[in-house]
């Protein structure tokens, strides 16, 4: 079933036959962890012997390795034999209601369904009903494509948010009976895990209803105060992996001999968990910045020419200690003001007038110029202000602390300045990442 004005399909999703070690099949996104092997060897440890979506995917940590080819041959093998050998069984058309606790928040609720990529533009400035947060780097498609292209199924790890601060869509779906699919522990400190069927006629339509209310035209551009197209889906987490299934579908369409017929292919969707960005269990967490290789001097002097250009003053006010620094940060106005450390100095950057929504799109917009004038210098993202501090206290180095975006306003942000810059903010912590379960058939 189809449901084009709001770019949903109710997909055929795949299950683990009755009887199956659940805890053993649903492991963490392939993009987490992804310096530390010893986790993924722990999970091949921990799901020896049994089937798992861990024989599924292709874990970031191994990208780089030389077995790159015979890995996914292996993926794609695994595939076809847990499909002809009942492993994964197809239900009949519907959806399915998750309950995730983590080691941080009680419940977290999303609903598995497959979005219409036709519906989805990555590029700056777009007007689709699907849409990044964050800018799609093209050169990290690349490997993402060849694991996907010749996979018969997909699996997705793919985090898609709305906008519904009255929690209209999936909450509501709670109060009625339910039929329980899974309940089972995650591996690795991740949590606990819920998922029901919801198929009947009256929760289908509920659902729908409530999102076409969300898409209506008129209620959006109140709600906004804007005139462009409705946005009714932000990428959350998996924003590339998304990005990868409409690079495949594209290519089918361009290659496809019936260009009526190629319209019904299952890959033209792709299956996500939609989360409402009011949840409660939804937590967005700072990602910080740290250069390497630069001499602080030179980086101040280019950044107040970076800015004094485009009629944004910034000063630099040394402070005794980060704790001095966030406190001198917070009481700023008419400015984005945020802390930074060079060379173990503390200090407060405050650009003022700045022409962005967010602190971070001001400095990032700076770093991207800094970086593309000093080749050899490096940037790595960070999670956590001590590391921050202990990175940005070497003689070569700096670090710039961020504040945390306010979940309530990044639709608002994404319709006024369009996608922010990578890396803005964290859904949660790693052990907090969605997990892979749920399977969908991707190939006729």
């Amino acid at each position: 079933m189809i449901f084009d004005k709001i770019g949903v399909q109710m997909p055929k999703i795949l299950l683990p036959k009755a009887g199956t070690d659940m805890q053993k099949w649903a492991v963490i996104a392939c993009d987490q962890y992804t310096s530390d092997r010893s986790y993924w060897q722990r999970l091949e440890e921990q799901t020896a012997g049994s089937i798992s979506t861990l024989k599924l995917i292709f874990p970031e940590v191994n990208l780089e390795d030389a077995d790159s080819e015979p890995r996914i041959a292996a993926i794609n093998r695994a595939m076809e034999e847990y499909l002809a050998d009942g492993s994964l069984l197809e239900q009949p058309p519907g959806f399915i209601l998750v309950d995730r606790k983590t080691s941080e928040v009680e419940s977290r609720k999303g609903l598995i369904l497959a979005l219409d990529l036709e519906q989805y533009d990555y590029n700056q400035g777009a007007q689709s009903l699907i849409r990044a947060t964050e800018g799609t780097i093209l050169d990290r498609l690349p490997p993402r494509i060849k694991v996907r292209q010749n996979a018969s199924i997909e699996l997705p790890h793919i985090m898609v948010l709305i906008d519904d601060p009255q929690c209209t869509v999936i909450e509501p779906l709670f109060d009625g009976p339910l039929e329980t699919l899974y309940d089972f522990d995650l591996l690795e400190n991740g949590g606990h895990l819920k998922g029901y069927r919801v198929d009947q006629p009256e929760q289908i339509n509920q659902l729908t209803a409530a999102l076409e209310q969300l898409a209506d035209p008129a209620a959006y551009r109140a709600k906004y105060q804007v005139d462009d197209a409705v946005m009714l889906y932000a990428m959350g987490d998996g924003n590339h992996s998304f990005a990868t299934a409409k690079a495949i579908w594209k290519t089918l369409k361009a290659e496809a001999a019936d260009p009526a017929a190629i319209m019904n292919h299952p890959a033209r969707y792709a299956l996500v968990e939609l989360v409402n960005v009011h949840d409660p269990g939804l937590e967005f967490e700072a990602i910080h910045r740290v250069l390497f290789g630069v001499d602080s001097e030179q980086l101040q002097a280019q950044m107040q020419n970076f800015f004094a250009e485009r009629g944004t003053p910034m000063t630099f006010t040394v402070c005794a200690d980060l704790a001095a620094a966030e406190a001198l940060a917070a009481g700023a106005e008419n400015a984005h003001a945020f802390p930074v450390v060079f060379a173990g100095q503390f200090a407060v950057c405050s650009v003022a007038y700045p022409e962005y929504t967010l602190a971070v799109a001001t400095l990032q917009a700076c770093l991207d110029q800094f970086l593309q004038d000093n080749p050899a210098a490096r940037i790595d993202y960070i999670h956590g202000t001590q590391p921050v501090t202990g990175l940005g206290s070497a003689g070569d180095a700096a670090g710039f602390y961020l504040p945390a975006i306010s979940k309530h306003d990044l639709f608002k942000t994404i319709v006024l300045d369009g996608a922010l810059p990578r890396k803005t903010f964290s859904m949660g912590e790693a052990d907090e990442k969605r997990f892979y379960l749920e399977c969908r058939r991707i190939t006729e």
